[in-house]
């Protein structure tokens, strides 16, 4: 999710109370303290580092958390067919803003993370040919890298996502338990 994303959500949001326009500067202000500590950008001299669906299967499963003053929740299957699949939905204040589609692909001998948005109505953000593509960079014992964006294994039933905003020189953490 880039910055224009995340614009075009709050454009979509009508926020009615001042405690939750606090909520969501406060999270924002918060996550943007820690400057892009936890991603990497891709260098295409460098290239990706091999890697398998294996190398991430700890991501499959239910997980819910909390963000931009509401409640998330995304689901991972398993790998089958050279992909992991998953969705995502943010609720605000009882009511859907966005959903994500997308998976992890198996590509060229290493990783894919693909992803496509939509509104409550399921109306597509991108073009209905595209979709947003972060090439994988490397992998570390718990942190998988993709560019702008880290998946972390924290434990069992724990992940954190660190995802960079290129427009807003922002890098946000989204806590996921199962």
């Amino acid at each position: 999710m880039n910055s224009i994303l995340v614009k075009r959500y709050l454009q979509t949001i009508k926020i009615t109370s001042k405690s939750m326009k606090k909520k969501i500067f406060l999270f924002l202000f918060i996550s943007s303290l820690g400057f892009a500590q936890n991603t990497l950008h891709y260098n295409d001299e460098k290239g990706s580092e091999k890697a398998t669906l294996k190398d991430i299967e700890w991501l499959v499963g239910n997980w819910t958390g909390e963000a931009f003053g509401g409640v998330f929740q995304e689901n991972w299957s398993q790998a089958l067919g050279g992909s992991m699949l998953f969705d995502f939905k943010l609720v605000v204040e009882g009511k859907v803003v966005f959903y994500e589609v997308g998976h992890i692909v198996e590509k060229d001998k290493t990783l894919l993370y693909q992803i496509k948005h939509f509104d409550a109505n399921l109306k597509g953000w991108e073009d209905k040919d595209k979709s947003e593509d972060f090439r994988f960079i490397k992998k570390e014992k718990n942190r998988m890298y993709f560019d702008n964006f880290t998946f972390e294994k924290v434990s069992e039933n724990e992940i954190n996502l660190y995802a960079y905003f290129e427009d807003s020189k922002k890098e946000v953490v989204f806590n996921f338990k199962k």
